[in-house]
């Protein structure tokens, strides 16, 4: 099935997203276990293997519209030095990610590809989730302060 030039450039643009946020929360959950912050290892290396089964769904739905999903474009990783650092790039990361998935949504309903709407609004709904997610950790931090933060979070049980 051909698909519509301007859905197959969007999911690549998402696809691109997708691809770089695995390396992102893979390397901040490898930071996390390195440094003893077991919770936050896990929550990041979860979020690294969705997003990995993410642009697994959008590499095949580019190849079932006949296009050709670009693997070899990222966008620049946005890493930090300390905890709150690090949570805060990954906030910033999130939501630099949202307008293109936004604007691909737009797109499928205008030209009526509900199929691929349909793929994109789940991918939102999870980055949502996780924002949402990010966000309640940059209220704790702001409510108990780093230090009781990172103690909350280092204990063992992943």
């Amino acid at each position: 099935m051909q698909g519509n030039p301007k859905v197959l450039e969007n999911l690549n643009k998402v696809l691109t997203a997708q691809l770089t946020a695995i390396n992102q929360y893979f390397l901040v959950a490898r930071i996390f276990k390195n440094w003893g912050i077991s919770t936050l290892n896990s929550v990041n290396y979860k979020k690294s293997i969705k997003n990995m089964k993410l642009a697994d769904d959008l590499i095949e739905r580019v190849l079932f519209l006949e296009g050709l999903p670009n693997m070899s474009a990222l966008n620049q990783l946005i890493i930090g030095e300390h905890t709150a650092e690090i949570m805060a790039c990954n906030l910033q990361f999130q939501v630099d990610a949202m307008p293109d998935l936004r604007e691909a949504i737009a797109h499928c309903e205008q030209v009526q590809d509900f199929v691929t709407r349909e793929l994109l609004e789940g991918i939102l709904s999870h980055e949502e989730d996780h924002l949402d997610w990010l966000e309640t950790q940059h209220y704790q931090i702001d409510k108990i302060g780093i230090e009781n933060y990172i103690t909350a979070n280092s204990v063992s049980g992943d």
